[in-house]
């Protein structure tokens, strides 16, 4: 095996190796990006949705109830007016989506699904957590939810949740006594979960760690072209020319041999001047030997 074989067999096991450190590494950090972008969009779209409800209790609650007293609709709930607003996203972006889940909703389309009690149920469960993250796999492709409690804070909350009796009329007329009631104070009673999908993200991911790996891979080869050039020039042409100038010797064809002087003063340099040096001294042993 000659010494090239040897230089690029050593170069590719280097290479091999801190290409593939370099993939798993890029890819973690491309991930983390792609998911911290998609975590950044869904925090605001949740701003949204709370932006939505503070303006419903603060603006339009006021004026639809001033000389409605005790009177209440849909419009005036800040969750209905939150979800219906950011409901309309869907129609350009079907897979993002806004939802006010509850185990006990007053609004049936409100019932959390399975996955989305797990969320309720850990708040509940969990004291002083103030927020969820979680993933998963849709038949559109991977999700990330980020979820936040809803706990009861204000005892006018419970004018309309605590008991059939005690809710507005209007509000039995239009949602009925089944569902809704119960509700306690400091309970949590479901969680806001703003979902949004990772596919474009983690897409872009994965094309910036091909691009980063495809330039990684391009540098290499122009090392390996470069380092195999210098290879050749500097060690394997001198030494390939000292080898056949020994065999000439060793085979009393010292005449023939090829001179070494060179002016660099790298290692190979100063070999070339001392074999010649050396073949110089056995031309005159050899001529003393034969006079």
């Amino acid at each position: 095996m000659g010494i090239r074989t040897k230089f690029n067999l050593g170069l590719l096991a280097v290479f091999a190796l801190a290409f593939a450190t370099a993939w798993v590494f890029l890819d973690r950090q491309f991930v983390a990006t792609a998911r911290n972008e998609v975590l950044q969009n869904a925090r605001i779209m949740l701003s949204a949705a709370n932006a939505v409800r503070e303006y419903t209790v603060r603006d339009v609650v006021p004026i639809v109830t001033r000389n409605n007293p005790g009177w209440i609709a849909p419009l005036t709930v800040p969750s209905y007016a939150a979800q219906t607003n950011l409901r309309t996203i869907r129609g350009e972006h079907p897979d993002y989506t806004y939802k006010e889940a509850a185990l006990n909703p007053t609004n049936l389309n409100d019932r959390a699904l399975d996955w989305e009690a797990d969320f309720i149920n850990t708040f509940r469960n969990t004291p002083g957590l103030t927020e969820m993250i979680g993933e998963r796999e849709t038949p559109t492709g991977r999700v990330l939810t980020l979820s936040r409690p809803i706990t009861i804070r204000d005892e006018a909350c419970l004018t309309c949740h605590s008991t059939p009796e005690a809710a507005p009329p209007r509000m039995i007329q239009v949602y009925g006594t089944a569902n809704g009631f119960g509700w306690r104070m400091n309970e949590t009673i479901g969680a806001q979960l703003v979902s949004v999908p990772m596919n474009l993200a983690l897409g872009n991911a994965r094309r910036n760690l091909h691009s980063a790996m495809a330039i990684l891979f391009g540098t290499f080869l122009s090392m390996m072209v470069v380092l195999n050039a210098l290879l050749h020039m500097v060690v394997i042409r001198p030494v390939t020319r000292m080898s056949r100038a020994a065999t000439a010797v060793s085979l009393g064809q010292a005449g023939e041999g090829d001179s070494f002087e060179s002016t660099g003063k790298d290692e190979i340099s100063e070999l070339g001047r001392a074999f010649t040096r050396m073949r110089r001294s056995l031309d005159q042993a050899v001529k003393m030997l034969g006079d």
